[in-house]
């Protein structure tokens, strides 16, 4: 498997995890109808066989994951809650790339 599809795999989850999560934070705290809380459940549950798709072994396809949800989760307080990263964030998101590319894609 390339580098490219296993990136778009972990984008592809977190998707799922932190908008499923949403849903679910929009019906449950936010009063949203009870079907926003259903479907992020159903996304919750697709999230999980997502990242099945990568090549490597659970621990680590789980801890680079960890790296792309922190990444994810800026973008997407930017992007839903018009939250900007500041430099800190950016410097902190960049590192957790790092830490992916050498979990994930270091020859071994």
């Amino acid at each position: 498997m390339g580098v490219l599809k296993s990136v778009l795999l972990f984008l592809v989850a977190g998707a799922c995890e932190i908008g499923g999560g949403y849903l679910v934070w929009r019906w449950w705290r936010e009063g949203a109808p009870w079907p926003a809380g259903l479907l992020g459940a159903l996304v919750l549950v697709l999230y999980g066989f997502v990242p099945t798709y990568q090549p490597a072994h659970f621990g680590r396809v789980y801890a680079a994951y960890g790296g792309w949800f922190i990444v994810l989760s800026l973008l997407w307080g930017w992007a839903g809650d018009g939250m900007a990263p500041d430099r800190y964030d950016v410097l902190g998101g960049l590192i957790c790339l790092v830490g992916v590319a050498l979990i994930m894609y270091a020859p071994r």
